[in-house]
């Protein structure tokens, strides 16, 4: 069976075919308040959009509502004690007393900002005092910098100093990712002056953008332009005042047209033509416009996109070769970590917007995929780029289209480039707080899955607590247990939402143990309507197979449920010590990580023919599984099946070498086949995960 990610494609259009089931008793909670000429819609017992913009089935829960439990809890843990809990020390030059978001002659651009992004969405899911201590001198800056005509932010630029920015303080884009910050921060406390503040911007920047625009200063604020326009929305759903409105056609007109490129233009096609992480940021910006301009072109653009990409530049793990700028897909191509958190969070908002289960199946591979692996288990090191296929992490040059010397692929802090450094961190805070979801119909979604619990309103506004059980992605059964808050409520009539993968064929709905007859079928969201009580369990079972899907040149790539699987190699790591004249630039220390396991294996595609897949890979599921999973001592599934070396496929330039992964004919290959180990692609450093095919 083949499978990727344009399967999930192929799925039933749900955003333009979906007929809204919005229940009779649901809908008499729609409150509609007139604010001006406009609506404000309260669906249920949250804010969705309002008037004229697209209503979503589907709404974010506050800030802190949700919180991570099992392994999902030590991974957060381990952010805290690690670099992101700590980054104002690691990494003093820049996010010390000196950066210019804290009033400083430092940093005046995005890395500052960027860390309190995923800072402060950490803080509050952990609530977690001390890091809230470590945030609000950052958030109180920033409001008390704002100028009687709007502005705010750094506001004098200053000759340079090796390792800070400190031009272009006035540019548009740092101050996209500080409105980020203050949005989840009125979230998490809804501090009222963060509104006064927002409208008193927007003002400014309708006034101000006629004369310089997004491109002004630096061409990053017009292809991130996205961000800027989501947060206009999200402040005129608040306040209903029409001038949001305007700004919101003036900013996407500003922005760099990603829906004509997604359906017209060739950039996806064609190497060097768009920055990687630009990629990952705008791929959002289609389908927040559409809900103002509610054009099915919008969401079609994002949809086309994802098929190009697959074709062309795209990665299994969902992203893209782009060592800085993008290149075709081969497994030795670079990928930024930048990317990976950045098209996470444009995956995130284009779900909640559309709720299409292809949106949060293309979340996860990412997450359970490339995240975990480019970051070290203690949090101390990151890797700028990371392989697909990757057999040594050492200081060689590579044949990067952006090569930062010979540091890429390192482990460090500051090796690469440092903008990682600072913007990794709201990865998995940010996925956590878009586990779950509010629904239009007055009931909860879990559209996403990972080991939590949530506290939100259903019904007429009685407060449920749900605990999420498991230890997916790995294990293949989701329990939720059913509580209220108010312990004299033993009973409420809502809706529960339920993702059903488009790689599972047989999912299993029980409550209590029973199975139950509903419509859940692979690729679509299954609502559960009963009364839950106290104490009722929702258990999910979503059944996983081995696949293989073919990529670069149609090579093999193994994959059961959300995970990718890679050859499990042996890891040394050496910590080695950088050179004095490199230490401003690249830090003062890197990991380099080396094997002895031989890795030069090609799959026969005989294995994975129609009917005989599942007999030649062996799945293999730990009793237990460790609270920390992602790496090659823990990993918890292994798949065993047969491999043959190939000759001559070496290490060049420090890379799996140039190879055919596929061929008619010819015999490059040891006479016998040997039995080989593959694990989750996230709990590897080094591997080969796409093999080239043979036939035998």
């Amino acid at each position: 069976m083949y499978f990727s990610l344009y399967h999930y494609l192929n799925t039933k259009k749900q955003t333009m075919n979906r007929i809204k089931t919005i229940l009779l008793a649901s809908m008499a909670s729609v409150m509609v308040a007139q604010a001006g000429n406009e609506q404000e819609v309260v669906s249920g017992n949250y804010l969705n959009n309002r008037q004229p913009l697209f209503q979503k089935d589907y709404i974010e829960l506050p800030l802190g509502a949700i919180r991570a439990e099992g392994w999902m809890q030590e991974q957060l843990i381990r952010m805290k004690e690690g670099m992101t809990g700590h980054l104002d020390k690691v990494y003093e030059h820049v996010m010390g007393a000196r950066n210019g978001w804290l009033g400083g002659d430092g940093d005046v651009w995005e890395r500052g900002p960027y860390w309190i992004d995923g800072l402060l969405p950490l803080a509050y899911i952990l609530n977690d005092e001390v890091l809230m201590e470590k945030i609000k001198p950052w958030v109180e800056w920033a409001l008390a910098s704002q100028k009687p005509n709007g502005y705010f932010g750094p506001d004098t630029d200053r000759t340079p100093e090796p390792g800070l920015q400190r031009d272009n303080a006035h540019d548009w884009w740092p101050k996209m990712v500080m409105l980020k910050v203050l949005q989840q921060y009125y979230s998490a406390t809804e501090d009222a002056r963060v509104l006064d503040f927002f409208t008193k911007y927007f003002k400014y920047q309708l006034a101000e953008l006629p004369k310089t625009p997004l491109g002004h200063w630096t061409f990053w604020g017009e292809q991130r332009g996205g961000d800027n326009l989501m947060m206009v929305y999200w402040l005129y759903n608040i306040t209903g005042d029409k001038f949001l409105l305007d700004l919101g056609e003036l900013i996407h007109k500003q922005t760099f047209n990603w829906t004509d490129v997604f359906l017209n233009q060739d950039h996806l096609s064609r190497q060097h033509s768009l920055h990687c992480v630009n990629l990952g940021q705008g791929f959002k910006e289609p389908v927040v416009y559409y809900q103002q301009n509610k054009d099915p072109k919008q969401i079609e653009a994002v949809e086309s996109a994802v098929h190009q990409i697959h074709n062309t530049i795209g990665l299994p793990t969902g992203l893209w070769g782009g060592d800085e700028l993008l290149r075709f897909g081969r497994p030795t191509a670079g990928s930024e970590l930048c990317t990976a958190v950045e098209m996470m969070y444009s995956l995130e908002e284009i779900l909640e917007i559309t709720g299409e289960v292809q949106w949060a199946d293309y979340l996860e591979r990412v997450a359970y995929n490339a995240l975990p692996t480019q970051v070290t288990d203690d949090y101390s090191a990151r890797q700028y780029f990371q392989q697909f296929n990757q057999v040594r992490v050492t200081r060689e040059w590579r044949e990067f289209s952006t090569p930062h010397e010979d540091t890429d692929v390192v482990f460090g802090v500051l090796t690469g480039y440092p903008c990682c450094t600072s913007n990794l961190h709201q990865g998995w805070p940010k996925f956590v707080q878009n586990l779950w979801y509010a629904t239009a119909d007055n009931g909860i979604a879990a559209l996403v899955y990972a080991p939590s619990n949530v506290t939100a309103k259903v019904a007429n506004g009685i407060a449920v607590n749900i605990q999420e059980k498991t230890n997916y992605p790995f294990d293949e059964t989701i329990q939720f247990q059913v509580s209220f808050a108010d312990k004299k409520v033993k009973q409420a009539f809502f809706p529960f939402h339920v993702r059903i993968p488009a790689w599972c064929e047989h999912p299993v709905l029980k409550v209590n143990g029973t199975p139950i007859q509903t419509d859940a079928y692979s690729g679509q969201i299954a609502r559960v309507n009963r009364e839950w009580k106290a104490g009722d369990v929702l258990t999910l079972e979503l059944p996983m197979e081995v696949t293989v899907s073919r990529w670069y040149d149609n090579g093999a790539v193994v994959e059961r449920g959300p995970l990718l699987y890679a050859l499990k190699m042996s890891e040394k790591w050496e910590k080695k010590t950088m050179e004095p004249e490199k230490v401003r630039e690249y830090g003062e220390w890197y990991y380099e990580v080396t094997s002895d396991t031989p890795w030069n294996y090609a799959l026969s595609s005989r294995s994975f023919e129609p009917g005989k897949i599942q007999e030649n890979f062996i799945v293999e599921k730990s009793d237990k599984i460790a609270d920390y999973p992602w790496n090659i001592e823990n990993a918890p599934i292994t798949i065993k099946t047969k491999a043959k070396r190939l000759n001559n496929w070496t290490v060049v330039r420090g890379s799996a070498g140039p190879i055919s992964f596929f061929t008619q004919q010819g015999n490059d290959m040891s006479d016998e086949a040997e039995t080989i180990e593959l694990i989750p692609y996230g709990c590897t450093t080094l591997r080969i995960a796409e093999f080239p095919v043979r036939w035998y």
